[in-house]
């Protein structure tokens, strides 16, 4: 996809806060990183265009759109913010050299946090090297979260860890004698899951788990894996692994008419992107972690936050498919940015992005369940604390017993 730049105003979270009204008192001196003026705030991001992860492109689209609405509303104090959105292919190298063009070439103050586990730790030394925040990045894997080693990396994702530990929870509570087979894409993506299914289930773990077959993103299919686990004799089975691959087990566990427990990763869970694809039928009782609003539920419906995305949607993303959730974390993302921005009022500096980025007081970001609230510091940049478990109806996410506190997960 060619270079995007769009702008738009900030949605906040529980109605509108208008972000053209700085925390600017009067008189402050204003102090300019690289990509800002008195005008401008100039952005960098990337995201899967192409290649064999493109379905996570809506990100991107989600993040562009909403600061094109964000300038539609009269910027950040008074600054329209130029988002420049190249692709990436969800490729390690081609993210490194877009991510290396947006810096070097076009000067950009600040990386806009992008999706994906592989595109994120391609450039996660460089831009830390470069000291140029990588802002609020869309991934769970527990390499983000280094504030001593990578100050300038920012994660806004509950952590694969711990959610793998919340299912090997839910399971030793549920059927502790458990045969468990598990599918898991071959990256920090799938194997942090696995970690944290081992440390939930932490002894019992060896004799529970029957197989654990990986796959990479590049395989056509994972029909053999899924015919594998299936031989085992487990009554569980675990997709740590992205929406295509997913909609692959869901189709071949049906057809060979197995009836396992079926979790998902929580990156795979989009009723648009995953279950639709699979056959809705097919996916009914799959169970997974969550911790955003599905647009098309009809119970949060009337939410004031829910309203404000469909009409976001509507309006700057007219071809999106409101049941894909993957455009969700885009949005949140680009809220909380624009949230950061506001209130760096004058002080436009790559330092106090990344302090102002790094001292997050509770916040309900929009989109978000009630009792999701982000904070973070310097010394734990983990924003999240909290999810629910939840199962497919074959309409909606209905959710399973209450709010989990990921600060207090310990393994099995």
């Amino acid at each position: 996809m060619a270079k995007t730049m769009r702008r738009r105003p900030a949605i906040v979270a529980m109605g509108s806060v208008a972000l053209s009204s700085a925390l600017v008192r009067p008189g402050q001196a204003k102090s300019y990183g690289p990509g800002v003026t008195d005008r401008e705030i100039k952005l960098g991001t990337s995201a899967p265009y192409s290649g064999p992860a493109s379905g996570f492109g809506v990100y991107g689209q989600a993040q562009t759109a909403y600061f094109k609405m964000v300038n539609d509303q009269g910027g950040i104090n008074g600054r329209k913010i130029n988002l420049i959105s190249l692709d990436n292919a969800y490729n390690p190298p081609k993210t490194l050299e877009v991510t290396r063009q947006l810096v070097e070439s076009e000067i950009v103050l600040a990386i806009a946090g992008m999706l994906g586990t592989n595109p994120n730790t391609a450039v996660q030394k460089y831009l830390n090297t470069k000291k140029v925040p990588n802002l609020f990045l869309t991934s769970g894997g527990e390499r983000f979260n280094d504030p001593k080693e990578y100050p300038w990396i920012v994660p806004l994702y509950p952590t694969y860890v711990a959610q793998g530990i919340s299912f090997a929870k839910y399971v030793l509570s549920t059927n502790p004698g458990a045969k468990i087979a598990v599918l898991y894409l071959n990256d920090d993506l799938g194997k942090d899951f696995l970690r944290g299914l081992q440390l939930g289930l932490g002894a019992k773990g060896k004799d529970m788990i029957t197989k654990a077959a990986s796959h990479e993103l590049t395989d056509p299919t994972i029909e053999t894996q899924i015919i594998d686990l299936k031989a085992t004799g487990a009554d569980t089975l675990f997709q740590f692994t992205t929406p295509k691959f997913a909609a692959q087990g869901i189709r071949k566990v049906s057809d060979l008419g197995w009836k396992p427990v079926h979790f998902l990763s929580s990156v795979a869970a989009s009723i648009g992107a995953t279950l639709i694809p699979a056959g809705v039928e097919r996916s009914i009782g799959i169970l997974t972690a969550r911790w955003e609003k599905t647009p098309t539920d009809p119970d949060t419906a009337n939410d004031p936050d829910v309203k404000q995305y469909v009409e976001f949607a509507r309006q700057y993303m007219p071809n999106l498919k409101l049941e894909d959730n993957t455009a969700v974390p885009g949005y949140i993302n680009a809220f909380m940015i624009a949230n950061v921005l506001k209130k760096c009022g004058d002080d436009l500096t790559r330092d106090n992005v990344l302090k102002q980025g790094t001292n997050l007081k509770p916040i309900q970001a929009p989109m978000h369940l009630p009792g999701i609230l982000l904070s973070n510091s310097t010394t734990n940049y983990g924003a999240f604390h909290g999810m629910q478990l939840c199962r497919f109806d074959g309409t909606r996410w209905i959710g399973i017993g209450g709010m989990i506190d990921t600060d207090d997960l310990k393994q099995g």
